[in-house]
């Protein structure tokens, strides 16, 4: 809500003595009013913040119009990737949180065991409900936010947002995961201006942008009939199952941008499904990439990312393609096998998937691109905690 103010005056005519007629009395008071709420007005203007100075309008990726405070002190997020995020723009962005979902899946065990010792108080910041489940209104406002930022497609519902508002709580979706290329700037931007790094989020997207851009124009060389065949196995060796794949969006995106053609977008429906052997034996894909990480441990699957050696990794994804029916197929017989951590998917930091993937599945168009470089970058211009171990890995 804004409050206009205008300041009334009188002026007398040349400082001349004016005459009223008969109702002269009259025309005093009305002048003396008028003086009166003048004076009135202008101790409300020099007393009275003006609110509409003390917010910010911002768009998010819903195409909403909200206002937010200028100055952001306590935020709540429904996703760990979220806090990636701001590590990327914000030097202590634990000091902001008034809750969090606490999904360290999402970001690795490992990293968040760094990240804890570089920020302890992230130890007693409230937990509230995850994108993954249930929205908790009563959560949300128990931590009191200042602003509730939220997951595009997921958890809040409208109901929530109007109750959410109506109790002094704005809430903001942004998207790292439905849409990945097309919300993610617009994402960053929206974490910038809520907590006044926006020029912090500039540069991070600018250098996002110029290597996907890189990426985006060196394909145009290449005919759509030249894309090889990708199996994406994600969560690799979860269960005794196989075989998790990304379909149509989401994941799939990211094979589809640097040039491979994702054999589970073939004959799934949505944007995740499970695969037969059958089907992936008779597709023989060209190009086997296997997703991991810390969550896998304990079950025997992919371990890949912080704190895990390049050895221990490629051990890990040895004993995953070696699986019965897997190892028959030409990516694993021509060494075209790969391991990528699931934490750089669906998160600001992909463009280090994007570039590893494609130089996996175009390694003589894509041999110049460094994603080793672009992760120490990553490192020295923008994480609050930088990254370590091996975050991808291919058998020799």
């Amino acid at each position: 809500m804004t409050w206009n103010t205008h300041t009334v005056t009188t002026r007398f005519d040349n400082g001349e003595r004016t005459e009223f007629g008969p109702d002269r009395r009259s025309g005093w008071r009305r002048r003396a009013r008028s003086i009166l709420l003048s004076s009135v007005l202008i101790s409300l203007t020099a007393t009275v913040p003006v609110l509409g100075s003390q917010l910010q309008v911002i768009q998010d990726v819903k195409g909403r119009t909200v206002e937010v405070p200028s100055s952001v002190r306590r935020i709540l997020i429904d996703d760990g990737r979220f806090l990636l995020g701001l590590l990327l723009i914000h030097p202590d962005p634990v000091s902001l949180l008034a809750g969090w979902p606490r999904d360290i899946n999402r970001i690795g065990k490992h990293y968040y065991e760094r990240l804890r010792r570089e920020f302890p108080a992230i130890e007693d910041v409230p937990r509230v409900s995850s994108s993954a489940g249930t929205f908790s209104l009563e959560q949300a406002l128990a931590v009191k936010p200042d602003v509730a930022i939220l997951s595009l497609g997921r958890g809040a519902t409208e109901e929530d947002v109007r109750r959410a508002r109506a109790a002094g709580v704005e809430v903001v979706f942004i998207d790292f995961f439905v849409r990945p290329f097309r919300n993610t700037d617009s994402s960053l931007e929206i974490l910038g201006k809520i907590v006044g790094r926006q020029k912090q989020a500039e540069e991070y997207i600018a250098f996002r942008r110029e290597r996907l851009n890189r990426i985006r124009n060196s394909l145009q060389t290449r005919p759509t009939t030249s894309r090889p065949k990708v199996f994406l196995e994600a969560h690799a060796g979860i269960s005794g199952e196989c075989c998790n794949s990304p379909g149509k969006g989401n994941i799939g995106d990211y094979i589809a941008l640097v040039g491979g053609h994702n054999i589970g977008a073939d004959v799934l429906p949505g944007a995740s499904g499970r695969l037969n052997v059958e089907y992936i034996v008779s597709q023989d894909p060209q190009v086997y990439i296997a997703t991991g990480g810390p969550h896998l441990e304990n079950v025997g699957g992919l371990v890949v990312g912080e704190s895990y050696s390049a050895g221990r990794a490629r051990a890990a994804l040895s004993k995953i393609a070696s699986r019965p029916a897997l190892s028959l197929l030409t990516a694993v017989r021509q060494k075209r096998t790969h391991g990528l951590s699931h934490q750089l998917l669906n998160s600001p930091l992909d463009i280090l998937a994007v570039e590893v993937l494609a130089r996996w599945i175009h390694p003589d168009l894509f041999a110049s691109v460094d994603p080793e470089a672009s992760l120490n970058e990553i490192n020295e211009r923008f994480l609050a905690v930088p990254l370590k171990g091996a975050y991808w890995i291919g058998l020799k």
